[in-house]
């Protein structure tokens, strides 16, 4: 049986604002718990109505109804766990680095965050606009994959400015990435969903590259985020 109080603090995490208060952030589903518990991260309390056999004070097992009255999903999905929020760590200067400038839907980060790991980007730095990483609908989307990137939030213009690698954005009128020669590893910096790079950032950027539209009609406005940082990572990684 859960206490109100483990209920309050479960549900308070949903809110950027008490993650930070308590240190911890919230994960759903045996797959994914799983794959964190093989990390480095702490386990703070596992919730879950079948054993992971992992042998530790920390797991707690709950029926299905407690369960719905404290995931944040729709469907439930066997187990709910909190893990504690790691100690950032410094940014590797001199690797490639994936930068966002002011990505709001947590989907969409959280599949940036699989795309720097499916690519071996270790580091991804986001502007401090960008949605919160232990967002749950950022953790879900993740799929495990936030145990292997190295996720930083800065002043993005500052970073920038400071950086002495090549940096590149995403842009509409930007160059052909297909036909563009001279690629090296850098900072690729994506946009906004709905504005795009901001001016302040694009002030820094030396490289504008697009990926252009192959359509009859070329009446598609723009592709998402995610799609975009896919296809311009897939070529980056190609060169």
């Amino acid at each position: 049986m859960l206490s109100k109080s483990q209920i309050k603090l479960i549900t308070s995490l949903k809110q950027k604002k008490y993650r930070q208060q308590h240190g911890f952030f919230v994960v759903e589903g045996i797959k994914t718990i799983n794959e964190l518990l093989q990390s480095n991260l702490v386990l703070y309390a596992l919730y879950t109505i079948e054993s992971f056999n992992i042998n530790a004070k920390e797991e707690v097992l709950i029926s299905e109804a407690d369960l719905k009255r404290i995931s944040f999903l729709t469907t439930p999905n066997k187990a709910l766990a909190i893990f504690k929020i790691p100690e950032s760590k410094s940014i590797d200067a001199e690797d490639f680095i994936v930068a966002l400038d002011a990505v709001r839907d947590p989907g969409n980060l959280g599949t940036i965050i699989r795309l720097c790991d499916w690519f071996g980007v270790k580091n991804l730095v986001c502007s401090k606009e960008t949605v919160d990483c232990f967002n749950p609908k950022v953790i879900q989307a993740t799929m495990g994959s936030i145990t292997r990137v190295n996720i930083s939030y800065v002043d993005l213009v500052g970073f920038l400015t400071e950086s002495k690698l090549p940096i590149y954005g995403a842009f509409m009128d930007g160059e052909n990435i297909y036909t563009k020669k001279d690629i090296q590893a850098g900072i690729l910096v994506m946009g906004n969903e709905a504005n795009g790079v901001s001016k302040e950032v694009e002030a820094l950027i030396k490289e504008k590259v697009s990926i252009p539209r192959f359509g009859e009609l070329k009446a598609t406005e723009s592709l998402n985020v995610a799609t975009a940082t896919a296809i311009l990572l897939s070529e980056f990684k190609r060169r």
